[in-house]
């Protein structure tokens, strides 16, 4: 009995000390805080996000080159408004009263209880009219956000465009993003989004009865501050970025330029561009369709996702194995009689060069001369292990980043392809040698690089031996990227380096040579120039390089779509670029050419297929905010053109025939 009536005081105690701790809370509720006040007063209260500033992005000197100007969205929570002059509104906003209903209609469709975009991106004139007379517009308010804006107007595929979210981006946000947020989609905008974008703020603001704001509640005591997004401090030279842009207006191609001793990129260059600021702003959606429907393509991003073959660029990456392995050195020599036969295909060389070595073989990217060191390459185990020899050969140049995506900080990278010995057996069964796959010699037949790639290569001769992963970004706010310090060596040795870039000084400095055009005086640049067939049309005029020959400050690729030998128009854009960076300018003589080089239009023709005639280039197809992008379509007549040749080359199984 007793037992029972202890039972009976610890229940009614437990009660008890429960009832004290729920009237305690309820005490500190309605007493000491403000926040149920705030929840209860919501009809005169009004929560809104303040939008952070986007990280800018400047240069390697510190120059802004991505920053960010202010814009206002007028919002609309439906449920709250009454009956309002639409007329009033429509002028205000400078827009139709037809406008108004409409854009009332699909905010209702969003929803009724939350705020939504009414108007996006209003101007200042609008905004200062607005805030005047928004007392009379109960339900209505003004966001104020930013947007991005680019003042060098270049490097529309490089930093890419901000866009609002999508249903899927607010999916696999996990609960980050909401609808009216915008985030990047592209390039650098889209790499480093996380970064960028920064944490949203919230502003707790009393109105009155008449919709007229009163001032933060509470002193903004319950108001969170937004935090700008960092800043990223990248690796380009806008300068030289510019000045390859404009060298390949009216052109079609890419140019890569990297510091050797650091990975970065210091242009990225793809062409034809466009001015970034055309994806910013209420027009954003008509010009980014009219730029996919342009049949040039400038919403490629070349660099990367362009596929080439590479050509004679590739040669001193074979001249390399060809020394570690041993199958010759630099004094070893071979005839060239202006070909060289492969079984019953004949190669042919662009020179009849007699008994040639090395060094010259390179300098005058002698066709026969790298057929015999590949023929070297790939019998040195015997004639029956030709296909086992072939994939380890395959496999060393691979380590060079080709066949293989070198993972840059943008997205949507491409890998190009290079066959291995297993997808050839699909294709010839098990009788397959090195005349089959001869082309490869030379660079053209079953492999393809990115333009990035090519140069990356280049950067690897210049460091003799070995690469730092390419990537645009040094910086994120203070933090120096140490994930770029790691050295990815080739597995060829230091020593064999020397009389390969013996040979690619000579292409460049000496009579003979294919690129004696783009000397840069008092700067001793190492290069190999590269025409690549193209079976639709002009061949691809390509120029690898690295400049200057002791502590290498820069390695460059360019290609020129359709625009003949490497020496016309690859190695001067390329001989510009890298004066221009090592120098800071071009003078004399050269300044002239650069202009010249400017104006040349090297464009495709178009085709209309229904009427079977050609139709004449664009004046331009770097795209300008100031172009009307109506005109360049209606000259182009792009919903009924095809280009007569695709822009990026595709490969013959069978390629024999090369220029140098």
């Amino acid at each position: 009995m007793e037992q029972l009536f202890n039972r009976k005081y610890i229940i009614q105690g437990l009660f008890i000390i429960i009832a004290i701790i729920l009237l305690a809370k309820l005490f500190y509720i309605q007493i000491i805080s403000d926040k149920a006040f705030v929840a209860a007063e919501s009809n005169v209260l009004k929560k809104k996000f303040k939008y952070p500033a986007r990280g800018a992005i400047l240069d390697r000197k510190m120059r802004v080159i991505v920053q960010n100007e202010p814009v206002y969205d007028l919002m609309v929570i439906p449920n709250e408004v009454k009956s309002f002059d639409t007329l009033a509104l429509a002028n205000a906003l400078e827009i139709s009263v037809e406008d108004v209903r409409k854009n009332l209609r699909k905010a209702k469709l969003k929803s009724n209880y939350q705020a939504t975009p009414f108007s996006k991106q209003i101007s200042v004139q609008s905004y200062a009219r607005l805030q005047e007379i928004m007392y009379r517009f109960p339900g209505f308010s003004t966001q104020d956000r930013t947007i991005r804006h680019y003042p060098d107007s270049v490097g529309g595929q490089l930093f890419g465009y901000v866009k609002e979210v999508d249903s899927a981006d607010i999916a696999r946000s996990e609960g980050f993003y909401k609808p009216g947020d915008y985030k990047g989609k592209s390039g650098l905008e889209f790499s480093y989004e996380e970064t960028l974008r920064g944490e949203k703020g919230v502003i707790n603001t009393v109105y009155d009865a008449k919709n007229i704001p009163q001032g933060s509640y509470a002193d903004g005591k319950y108001d969170v501050n937004a935090i700008s997004g960092e800043r990223l401090i990248s690796g380009i030279d806008i300068q030289v970025q510019k000045l390859g842009e404009e060298l390949m207006r009216n052109k079609v191609g890419a140019i890569v330029a990297i510091e050797p001793s650091s990975g970065e990129i210091l242009a990225f260059v793809s062409s034809p561009g466009y001015d970034p600021n055309l994806l910013v702003g209420k027009r954003q959606g008509n010009n980014y369709m009219d730029l996919i429907g342009n049949p040039y393509k400038p919403s490629l991003v070349r660099p990367i996702q362009g596929k080439y073959p590479p050509g004679s660029s590739f040669k001193p990456i074979d001249a390399l194995l060809a020394l570690q392995e041993g199958v010759v050195d630099v004094n070893t020599t071979f005839n060239c009689p202006g070909y060289y036969m492969a079984g019953n295909h004949k190669v042919k060389c662009e020179h009849v060069d007699g008994n040639i070595s090395m060094r010259r073989g390179i300098a005058r990217s002698c066709n026969t001369y790298f057929c015999h060191v590949f023929q070297k390459l790939i019998t040195k185990n015997g004639m029956k292990n030709q296909r086992q020899t072939y994939q380890q050969w395959r496999d060393k140049i691979a380590k060079f980043g080709f066949g293989q995506k070198l993972h840059v900080d943008l997205p949507f990278e491409k890998q190009g392809y290079f066959y291995n010995a297993d997808h050839y057996d699909k294709i010839y069964g098990k009788r397959w040698g090195y005349t089959t796959v001869i082309s490869q010699a030379i660079g053209q037949g079953e492999i393809t690089a990115t333009p990035l790639q090519i140069a990356n290569a280049m950067a690897i001769i210049a460091n003799r031996g070995y690469y730092i992963r390419p990537h645009l970004i040094r910086a994120m706010g203070d933090k120096i990227k140490k994930e770029y310090t790691e050295k990815n060596y080739v597995g060829v040795d230091a020593q064999y380096f020397e009389p390969v870039i013996d040979g690619m000084q000579d292409c460049v400095n000496t009579a003979w040579g294919t690129a004696v055009l783009s000397r840069i005086p008092d700067i001793l640049m190492c290069g190999k120039t590269g025409t690549v067939q193209n079976p639709h049309g002009k061949n691809h005029s390509v120029f690898i390089g690295f400049a200057p020959r002791d502590n290498p400050k820069i390695a460059i690729a360019v290609i020129v779509e359709n625009a003949g030998f490497g020496s016309t128009y690859a190695a001067p854009i390329a001989s510009y670029m890298v004066e221009k960076y090592i120098k800071g300018n071009i003078t004399g003589a050269r300044a002239n050419q650069v202009e010249w080089m400017k104006n040349q239009n090297l464009l495709p023709l178009l085709i209309d297929k229904s009427k079977k005639i050609k139709l004449t280039k664009a004046d331009s197809l770097i795209i300008r905010k100031t172009d009307s992008l109506k005109r360049v379509n209606d000259s182009l007549k792009i919903k009924a053109a095809t280009a007569k040749r695709p822009l990026s080359a595709q490969v013959s199984k069978r390629t024999v025939e090369v220029k140098n």
